[in-house]
Parts: C-alpha cells; sequence; structure tokens
C-alpha cells in the first residue's frame, strides 16, 4: 500500500520465504533476458528531434517554454513525448551552461532511472550528469527528488556542479551535509531536488517518525495544523519518501545493507566504565583453543566449556554484573571480539583519542557511527581511549526498509550485475546494463597467486618499480589503512616516491585522485580510491599505455573489484590492471593453514606465483563462498528488522 498525505511513503512490504525465493529466480530470469538491452530506440529519435529544433533558439526562447512543459508535466505524468523534451532541453542547456552535453547513452540512463530502474553504467561514463536527465523531469512534474550519494564531498560538489541547468529550468536545489541545524535541513528537504547521503537521509526519516509517534493519519495530522500553534506537520524534516535517485547503488542498497541505523540516547557510563575495563582485562588472561575459538567466517568468538569455567574463576573476586552466567559470558565473548577479531588500523583508527569506524567497502571513516551492545567500548577500553556511554535506542531502520519505502527507487552505479538478483528479491529493482559511450580500451593480466604474503609484496614492489620506469601511472589498491601503511613503508625502503590515500587521510581525496594520472605518479590508496572523482590522464600518458590499476587483495564482493579496475580505461582511454593476492589474505580465512604446507611441497619455487589455472580457481571459491556469506547475512538482518517492528508496533513504539 501507499500511505499519501502530509507525508507519502510505501508502506512496509512483507515478503514471505516463498515471496523471496520466487523473486530472487525472477530476478534471475529477468536480468538474463532484458539486463542488457535497454532498448529505446524511439525514445532517443524523439530526444534527438526535439534537440534539433532548440539548437535554432535563443535561451531566453528556451526559458519561455518551461512553464507551459511543467504544467503538461503535472498534469498529465511523465509520458514520453513530455520527458523526451525535458531531456532535450536538459541536455541543450547543459552543452550550454556546463560544457558537457549528454551523449545518447547517458540518455538512456536516464530513462532506465526515470522508470525505477538501476542503471549500470561504467566507471567514467558520465553517472553525476546522467542523474540531471531524471531528476529535472520528475522535479518538474512537481515530484520532491532526492539524489544519494556516499559522502559530503559529493553532495556539496554535484549539486554545485549540475546547478546552473537546474537553475535555468527554475528548480531550487538544497544539500543536507554534516552539522546542519533542523531549519537549514528543513530549508533543503522544501527544494524541487535535495541531495545528501544516505546516512543523513536515514537518521532525518528517523526523527520525522519520533516525532510523529504512530499517529500518522492524514485527517489527525491535518486538524492539528489547523488548531495547534506548533503542528508537528511545520516540525517534519523531509516532505515523505517520493522519488531518490541512488548514486553507487550497489554500495548503499546492498553492502551497507548490513548495517542497521539507530538513533539513540547516550547513557550514563560510571558504572559499565568499570566493567569494560575489567572484561578487557580478564579476556587478556585467556588462552585461543583452550578457551575460546575463533570463528572468523562468522566474525565471532565462541568459548568452550574449559573458557567458561575459567572466566567464572577470572571473575569471582568483581561480584556485581559478573554473577550471572549469562551476562558474564557475554561480556566475555564481546570483549574477545573487542580483541582478537577487530584490528586497529583494519576495522577502526584512533585519532584524537576516539575509536573511528572504517568502512569495510568504502575504506571512509564513519565518525559518529559506533557498534553495539558494548563492543564499541570494549575497544576502547583495549585502546587506553575515554570509555562512551553505552546507547540506549530510540528509533532504528535498515536501509533495506528506508529504501523500500520510497515511492520509486532509482539508482546508477558501475556494478550491479552480480547483485541483480538481490536487487530485485529486495527492492523489486531491476538492473540495465547501459552500452558505453566509446569501446572500452581496458586490459586485464594474468592474476597472480602467490602462497606467502612476503613474496606477494615483493612482487608488488618489483611491478610498480617496472612501471614507474616506463613514466606509467600506477593505482594500487590495498584492503586496510594498515595494509596501505605496510606498502607505503615498502616502497619508501625502495627509493619510490608514492602517496598514500586512506582513512587518515580521506579530506585530501579528491585532490589525490584527481593527480593519480599524472606520468610515473604513484598512488596507494585503500578501497575509497576515489569512488565518484575522475581519474584524468596528463599529456603523453595515454601513448604509455595509461594508468595501470594494481589490486593486493581481492574482496569479499567482486563489484568492489571492477570498481578498482574501473578507475583505468575511463572514455575510451587506455589502461590495463591486474590482481597480485597470495594465499594468507583473509579472503582466504583457513584455507592456508589446511593446504598451505601441501602446496609448498608441490609447487617449491619460492618466490614464483601459483599456476594460473590453481590460482584462479582457489579465488574464485573464496570470493564467491563469501558472497554467499554476506547475502545470507543481509537477508537475516531484513527478516529480524521485520521481526523488531512487528514487536516494537505491538508496544506502540514508531520503529
Amino acid at each position: 500500500g501507499i500511505a499519501l498525505g502530509p507525508y507519502p511513503q510505501r508502506e512496509d512490504l512483507r515478503d514471505s520465504w516463498l515471496d523471496r525465493t520466487a523473486a530472487s529466480l525472477g530476478g534471475f530470469i529477468r536480468q538474463r533476458a532484458y539486463g542488457r538491452n535497454p532498448g529505446r530506440g524511439e525514445f532517443l529519435s524523439l530526444v534527438n528531434a526535439e534537440g534539433e529544433r532548440l539548437t535554432e533558439l535563443s535561451d531566453k526562447q528556451i526559458r519561455e517554454c518551461i512553464p507551459d512543459i511543467r504544467r503538461r508535466l503535472y498534469s498529465e505524468g511523465l509520458q514520453e513525448p513530455l520527458v523526451a523534451r525535458t531531456f532535450a532541453i536538459v541536455r541543450e542547456m547543459s552543452g550550454r551552461r556546463l560544457g558537457m552535453r549528454p551523449f545518447d547513452v547517458q540518455l538512456l540512463g536516464g530513462r532506465v532511472m526515470l522508470e525505477g530502474k538501476i542503471a549500470e553504467m561504467e566507471t567514467g561514463e558520465g553517472k553525476t550528469l546522467t542523474a540531471t536527465l531524471p531528476a529535472c523531469a520528475a522535479a518538474l512534474a512537481g515530484i520532491p527528488v532526492h539524489i544519494v550519494t556516499v559522502n559530503d564531498f559529493l553532495v556539496m560538489r554535484d549539486a554545485a556542479w549540475m546547478g546552473p541547468v537546474y537553475k535555468f529550468l527554475g528548480l531550487t536545489v538544497g544539500t543536507i551535509t554534516e552539522g546542519m541545524t533542523p531549519a537549514a535541513r528543513r530549508s533543503a528537504y522544501a527544494c524541487d531536488i535535495t541531495y545528501g547521503t544516505n546516512k543523513q537521509m536515514v537518521f532525518d526519516y528517523l526523527k520525522d517518525r519520533l516525532m510523529l509517534g504512530r499517529d500518522e493519519r492524514h485527517v489527525h495530522l491535518q486538524l492539528e495544523r489547523l488548531h495547534a500553534e506548533h503542528a508537528r506537520t511545520s516540525r517534519l524534516l523531509l516532505r515523505g519518501l517520493c522519488f531518490v535517485i541512488v548514486d553507487e547503488a550497489d554500495s548503499v542498497l546492498v553492502d551497507e545493507a548490513r548495517t542497521p541505523l539507530i538513533i539513540s540516547n547516550i547513557g550514563d557510563s560510571s558504572q559499565e566504565q568499570q566493567v569494560y575495563a575489567e572484561a578487557v582485562a580478564m579476556a587478556r588472561q585467556m588462552d585461543t583453543g583452550a578457551d575460546f575459538s575463533i570463528r572468523p567466517r562468522e566474525h565471532d568468538v565462541e568459548l568452550t566449556e574449559n573458557g567458561r569455567r575459567h572466566a567464572t574463576e577470572l571473575a569471582e573476586p568483581y561480584g556485581g554484573v559478573w554473577m550471572g552466567p549469562r551476562r558474564r559470558e557475554e561480556l566475555m565473548r564481546r570483549a574477545l571480539s573487542a580483541l582478537y577479531l577487530y584490528q586497529r588500523d583494519k576495522q577502526y583508527i584512533v585519532r584524537g583519542g576516539k575509536v573511528q569506524i572504517v568502512d569495510e567497502y568504502t575504506g571512509r571513516v564513519m565518525a559518529d557511527r559506533s557498534w553495539e551492545r558494548g563492543l564499541h567500548q570494549m575497544i576502547e577500553a583495549k585502546e587506553g581511549c575515554a570509555i562512551t556511554g553505552q546507547q540506549e535506542t530510540l528509533a532504528r531502520i535498515s536501509y533495506q526498509r528506508f529504501f523500500r519505502r520510497y515511492l520509486r527507487v532509482a539508482g546508477m552505479t558501475g556494478t550491479a550485475r552480480e547483485v541483480a538478483r538481490e536487487l530485485w528479491a529486495v527492492y523489486r529493482l531491476p538492473v540495465v546494463t547501459i552500452p558505453t559511450n566509446r569501446p572500452v580500451q581496458r586490459r586485464q593480466l594474468p592474476e597472480q597467486v602467490y602462497l606467502t604474503a612476503a613474496e606477494k609484496w615483493t612482487a608488488i614492489v618489483d611491478a610498480v618499480r617496472r612501471l614507474h620506469a616506463e613514466g606509467r601511472p600506477v593505482l594500487v589498491g590495498t584492503s586496510s589503512v594498515s595494509a596501505s601503511e605496510h606498502l607505503s613503508e615498502l616502497l619508501t625502503a625502495d627509493g619510490l616516491r608514492h602517496q598514500v590515500l586512506n582513512a587518515r587521510q580521506d579530506q585530501e581525496e579528491a585532490e589525490v585522485i584527481a593527480k593519480a594520472g599524472e606520468h610515473g605518479r604513484i598512488t596507494v590508496a585503500t578501497n575509497m580510491a576515489g569512488r565518484g572523482t575522475d581519474i584524468r590522464l596528463a599529456p603523453g600518458v595515454v601513448e604509455l599505455g595509461g594508468l595501470h590499476v594494481l589490486a593486493t587483495e581481492r574482496h569479499d564482493a567482486r563489484r568492489i573489484d571492477r570498481q578498482l579496475f574501473g578507475r583505468c580505461g575511463r572514455q575510451g582511454d587506455p589502461g590495463s590492471f591486474q590482481v597480485v593476492v597470495s594465499l594468507e589474505d583473509e579472503i582466504f580465512h583457513g584455507f592456508f593453514k589446511k593446504h598451505g604446507l601441501r602446496l609448498r611441497r608441490l609447487f617449491p619455487h619460492s618466490g614464483r606465483p601459483l599456476p594460473h589455472w590453481l590460482g584462479g580457481r582457489l579465488v574464485n571459491f573464496a570470493q564467491r563462498s563469501a558472497e554467499r556469506h554476506h547475502a545470507r547475512i543481509r537477508r537475516e538482518l531484513l527478516r529480524a528488522d521485520d521481526q523488531l517492528s512487528d514487536l516494537l508496533a505491538f508496544t506502540g513504539r514508531s520503529e
């Protein structure tokens, strides 16, 4: 169902196991049948015909056409001839105002998004400009448009960059960033088109839910507006969830779907501080194997029978909360997780005396996020930081449930086909692959799989040295802050000047990435690698073969790897990429311990990679296994989120 009135949004979609299975199968069949065929040749003909007429007109004459188009879009809806005329105007004015005229493939991408689909466009194909096409058409039709992107820098950049086109059409543009007042947010959401990050929009939505409580009935809110001095509707931030265009849709709708968003109050930590410190001190006295086992795949710790007895003995002098066996074991498991599963400069960094989470998919710091159920406080105790109060949940929602509440969702990304089934099963979003404007000239070099990490790093430094001597720019992708800094030390020792981009230098991201295409430039980056920022090749670099991308680890998701590879060979430029990994990398979990010795006997030539047929199979097996595991976690989160919502609804809570 659809709830309209003062706060339009879609009601929660509840799927049974059978619905989800049928949707997943339907997504697979649909993707095979239609995913690579955007069609719409007749639509392009309409746009081009309209465009020919516009070239003869002055800016003033084009502006005079807009009120009529706006009126017709509002009354007749998004009819194809009207959309074609709107796209033609946006294309003409983009050329005149921005010096960028959308290509035919961008028009197709815009049309696909306006229909409520995901447009899979190669990196470098101009997704930022493409988004203006459906945004303008929907906004002129009177539909509030939200454009979601991955960080505040891109929010400000994209809104300012595309602003002249919106302004010409008479559309207002707002931006939502960190640290804005409620009044400024309300004003930004009142605009025709609003740019913001997914996190900011979800938290603003949760604040509105807390404001409304359970009373969302249209009549009640309208009556309140008539007689109350400070009616709730006047204090709401958003105008509802109408139409959203999600940039980097795979990252936002899939990767981040594992994290529930929570609004909470910080409680009094004075009592808990001592407990967390005691838990970490006791956990340091527990023995791996005898007292507990680590399950890296589940990212969990399990106490053995001996461990439970040992925990009881260690806790005896403390009394209080340590006397309850379930509470004691839970605290001990959290403390052991903090010590052995969460590593500094990998899952988090310590900056300014605070523990800050690093997003594993983007490599960016999530400064105001914290782990749940005392884990964050355990890590603070482990690192000797001031312990913050554990937080009392006021409202929570997952990205999956939030985006399913929009009346229409669209998106764009360079990498969606691997998760097309999941996007259909969860959001009923089809994925359409848009052809490239120019043929792709990106070359893949053979993957190299080494037995040990030491051999891998030696091979990587050798490859960087060789490419640097040729004058080619090199972008080296690493999986964590610690890995980027380890490679930086090796390159420095070898006398190779380079630039590092990780969660510690995230403020300089755009500047560093913009220079990554210069002659002989070496850039070491975590997964952030400038998503959304173009790497332009300096003069003379094209003749040398363009940018070379070197991946030092396979990610849990093939899409993240493809995002990294897509930094080279953009818009028809030449480029190449290669993967150099080892069986000691995290993705192989316990594989190397079990089979490493056997492989070393079979392939004793130290320093050489495994045969390609074997290395490739091992990598594919590990990666597909990890993808299935994470997809299962996301399904379980959505199911748990639905169950929690039912429970809170029963108790009268808003979310």
